[in-house]
């Protein structure tokens, strides 16, 4: 029981007491339930890799909606992490690709440009087939440093460079915003260095 509770506690907002409170459920579930949770963990880890093209989660090399010839591939919308991938697919607003980058750039935290997947990104760029980059990162103050980074890099080498519109308040993340003001914050987004301009 304390190897399992303390296994338990390692995840992501599980303390003690949630993880003494799981460990207790799974002690009363049919054995039939726990080894099929037990395989999903498993095959979970098995058989789920990163898009090498996006770094979505996906179950082959090139992801569902990389590979999806219905998709625009010169729209490309940069997005946190996969979380943001799922909350603007359910706005069911947008037909281009993503990139994911795995965080922002938060120097507080010991997050850098380096840990980060912004040289992939920026070889997409420079590869000239994107005539669009969306910035859809959080609305912080890492989330705006990490935009103008990105912004930076990458002025003169795309045609376009737009953020969702801030129809999402300050702070919010996007995988708590309500569908409806998220895919019209898709549709109304901005240039950038205009948005930006309006700032500084």
């Amino acid at each position: 029981m304390d190897d399992a509770v303390a296994e338990i506690s390692k995840l992501p907002g599980i303390g003690k007491r949630t993880a003494l409170r799981l460990a207790l459920h799974i002690l009363k579930m049919a054995p039939p339930e726990v080894n099929t949770l037990a395989d999903a963990i498993v095959a979970l880890k098995e058989k789920v890799c990163y898009c090498k093209v996006c770094h979505n989660l996906s179950e082959s090399e090139v992801c569902d909606i990389c590979g999806n010839p219905k998709r625009d591939p010169h729209v490309v919308c940069v997005v946190r992490d996969i979380r943001d991938v799922v909350a603007i697919e359910n706005t069911n607003q947008y037909r281009g690709v993503y990139h994911v980058l795995g965080g922002v750039i938060a120097p507080m935290d010991g997050v850098g440009p380096q840990q980060l997947n912004l040289d992939s990104l920026f070889q997409r760029v420079n590869a000239g087939d994107i005539t669009e980059v969306i910035l859809a990162l959080p609305a912080t103050v890492d989330g705006d440093t990490t935009n103008f980074y990105i912004y930076r890099n990458i002025q003169g080498k795309v045609p376009a460079i737009t953020t969702i519109a801030r129809g999402i308040g300050i702070g919010e993340e996007l995988e708590y915003s309500d569908e409806l003001t998220l895919g019209r914050s898709l549709l109304g987004r901005t240039d950038f260095e205009k948005s930006y301009a309006k700032r500084t």
